[in-house]
């Protein structure tokens, strides 16, 4: 069994991130699994030394450990990165093209937005046949059919995701040729071996892509893959939080009174007590082990 936390580096962390961490790492420790800290910076425009910083700082100040996975920063730069996986990546877009599954298209964000085509992509470019290797372009997974995907989620029961009426032909490769979330995460998490993984439900729709595209590429051992969306944390305004909407915390002062606060609020969250009273991490571990959601 192995799970993963797998923050991005492109703003500091926020509590919502850090009850991901602990759902992640509970499933892990209860079962005796491992867990692998997985950071995507794939996206180097985004990045920033001081948020690397900030999620190595959160996970020692939390007490949660790792078993495969860079010791530090420097470490994670000159082994872990993302970076250093890139011809992983490329390989699957490779063979996506090769299976003739992806199409050009040369829309920009700014285009689809005064389209008015949302989140959703309409399909623009898919009978324009452009050239895959033209300038400019990015790479979209052409969708068989409606797109419809089955999983069973550890949460929230059985899901079914229409992808064409959810997100439409999702992006695997970049205008700047960088390969996409969708693509990075599938190949890390089949190249690590991750069984288990806890996601906000927010990221449904990743996972019914991800799913799709490890059955297009045979990645079979994705799809035995055992998931766990659970619910948002919200702002007073109902918002699920988010670093470039203010809500990180910034936990390099804060104290252990601190962290058993967190906790205690965790333990509600996660439905493993009523009350939000502090908690240690310690007894946090006690009372997950009798938590049915991540029990084998």
């Amino acid at each position: 069994m192995l799970t993963r936390l797998a923050p991005t580096p492109s703003g500091f962390l926020h509590e919502g991130n850090l009850y991901n961490f602990l759902c992640n790492w509970l499933w892990a420790r209860v079962n005796k699994g491992k867990v692998l800290l997985r950071i995507d910076d794939a996206d180097a425009s985004r990045f920033r030394p001081t948020y690397l910083d900030d999620i190595f700082r959160t996970l020692e100040w939390m007490g949660l450990d790792w078993d495969l996975g860079p010791s530090g920063p420097d470490d994670f730069m000159r082994n872990w990165s993302q970076s250093t996986r890139m011809p992983q990546y490329q390989q699957l877009l490779f063979e996506l093209r090769e299976k003739g599954l992806v199409f050009a298209c040369a829309c920009s964000r700014k285009q689809l937005a005064d389209a008015g085509a949302g989140t959703i992509y309409p399909g623009t470019c898919q009978s324009k046949d452009i050239l895959l290797d033209a300038e400019d372009v990015s790479w979209r997974f052409a969708l068989p059919g409606e797109g419809l995907v089955f999983f069973e989620d550890r949460w929230m029961g059985k899901q079914s995701i229409y992808l064409k009426e959810a997100c439409g032909s999702f992006l695997v490769r970049r205008r700047d040729g960088i390969p996409a979330y969708q693509v990075c995460s599938l190949a890390d998490d089949a190249f690590f071996g991750v069984t288990h993984v806890a996601r906000g439900r927010d990221l449904l729709v990743s996972t019914a892509s991800q799913i799709l595209l490890a059955s297009a590429l045979h990645k079979a051992e994705f799809l035995h893959t055992q998931f766990m969306h659970h619910p948002l944390l919200l702002n007073e305004q109902h918002q699920k939080l988010s670093k470039s909407a203010g809500n990180a915390i910034r936990l390099r002062c804060a104290h252990k009174e601190d962290l058993h606060l967190l906790l205690g609020r965790f333990a509600a969250f996660a439905n493993l007590r009523r009350s939000q009273d502090p908690v240690s991490l310690s007894d946090l571990v006690d009372l997950a082990s009798a938590w049915d959601l991540i029990r084998p």
